[in-house]
């Protein structure tokens, strides 16, 4: 009997493409938390101009070049320690362009308030890589020997010899961008199921202290099919994809107001966070302008943009002061926020050097707040973010 079909019997898939528009097989553990996934193909033609006798629009001839844009939005979640990373990190491997650094974790073998770390043996952790203590992760600043690193910012709670350092999953930009395919299925089986294949992440957001930590991904793709009007052949497939067993997908949501902030060129614990967002732009565009019927051909990224942007209550203390003296005279600041609390649910994103914007006063509520505007990251190679789950 046919119904209406609820908005929530929907069910999310991704996965890395080994080639550009080349769309792999998935499993159940390919699953994500996604929120929603807004998909829109339109034509991207000229406006005719010949002569017809009236002004009556003649149509546009079959064969043009269109254009798919997607805008997927997600929450921070718990994940699986054990496996390689969470379900939406291709999302963020495509969005950032390196492959995930996994690293397995150490025992410390000396902790200063300082934030050098030393481990009992040889760590093996690049600068940019995050580790994780106790329900915090910090970041690698500075390689200082085989097995000692000088982090971000120190923990809350320092480690003690022969505590062990846990596992993270570390994601860091790159010259070249990867593509991913993106499966949306739905019940009934006999609903139309929509794929996304080459989609290229063009913006990503990392949305602080919101109701829940978001994620949001957007770009454009290589094309979208479906099952109603699949045809053999398409994106190198005989039939559309069918969806993979589903198994048990058990998940706890993040609180947004659950983490940490850490600015200034300390950097020192910021508690008077009300709003941030991260942002990252890639430039996007696609190899869709050659002469022939061929289509999107790859993803080509121009100049990457990342920026943060905060708002927080100020204070007369050192720390607060800093902040504004920095953004007056031009002086990078790093700037990392930790999201979450929990071990498996937490979620570190980290900008080295961040020139901040003079911020705006706001006092139109009680309590003065400083709008810090979209504040540029810079670096040397490819090396001005890091994002890391622990």
């Amino acid at each position: 009997m046919s119904t209406y079909i609820s908005s929530n019997a929907n069910r999310f898939y991704t996965a890395l493409e080994s080639g550009y528009g080349e769309v792999g097989s998935i499993t159940a553990t390919n699953r994500i938390p996604a929120v929603k996934l807004g998909i829109q193909q339109q034509v991207e033609t000229g406006t005719r101009r010949d002569k017809t006798g009236s002004r009556t629009f003649a149509g546009v001839p079959a064969g043009v070049r269109r254009r798919t844009d997607f805008d997927l939005q997600t929450y921070l979640t718990s994940w699986d320690k054990t496996a390689a990373g969470p379900g939406y990190g291709p999302l963020f491997e495509a969005a950032l362009g390196g492959s995930a650094a996994r690293f397995g974790g150490g025992t410390v073998a000396s902790s200063t308030a300082e934030g050098r770390l030393g481990f009992g043996g040889a760590h093996g952790l690049a600068a940019g890589q995050a580790v994780c203590y106790g329900g915090e992760i910090r970041f690698v600043a500075a390689i200082v020997d085989a097995q000692t690193v000088q982090l971000n910012a120190p923990f809350l709670v320092l480690p003690a010899a022969g505590a062990a350092i846990t596992a993270t999953v570390t994601y860091a930009p790159a010259t070249e961008l990867k593509s991913v395919s993106i499966f949306d299925y739905w019940s009934p089986a006999t609903a139309v199921q929509r794929l996304l294949c080459g989609a290229g992440v063009d913006q990503m957001e990392i949305l602080v202290n919101g109701d829940y930590h978001e994620f949001h991904f957007k770009g454009v793709a290589k094309d979208v099919m479906d099952s109603a009007s699949f045809e053999a052949g398409a994106a190198q497939l005989q039939s559309f994809p069918a969806e993979p067993a589903v198994a048990a997908f058990d998940y706890s949501i993040v609180p947004g107001h659950m983490g940490q902030a850490w600015l200034g060129t300390g950097p020192s614990r910021f508690c008077t966070i009300t709003a941030a967002t991260i942002a990252m732009k890639n430039a996007l565009d696609t190899r869709n302008r050659e002469f022939g019927p061929c289509g999107a051909l790859a993803i080509s990224p121009g100049q990457r943009t990342v920026t943060a942007a905060f708002d927080l209550y100020t204070r007369d203390d050192d720390a607060t002061k800093e902040l504004y003296q920095a953004a007056r005279q031009q002086s990078p600041i790093s700037v990392m926020f930790q999201l979450g609390e929990t071990e498996g649910q937490l979620m570190g994103v980290y900008l080295k050097s961040v020139v901040p914007e003079v911020p705006e006063f706001d006092d139109g509520q009680n309590r003065l707040q400083w709008r810090f505007r979209a504040s540029r990251a810079q670096g040397t190679v490819d090396d001005e973010i890091s994002v890391a789950f622990g």
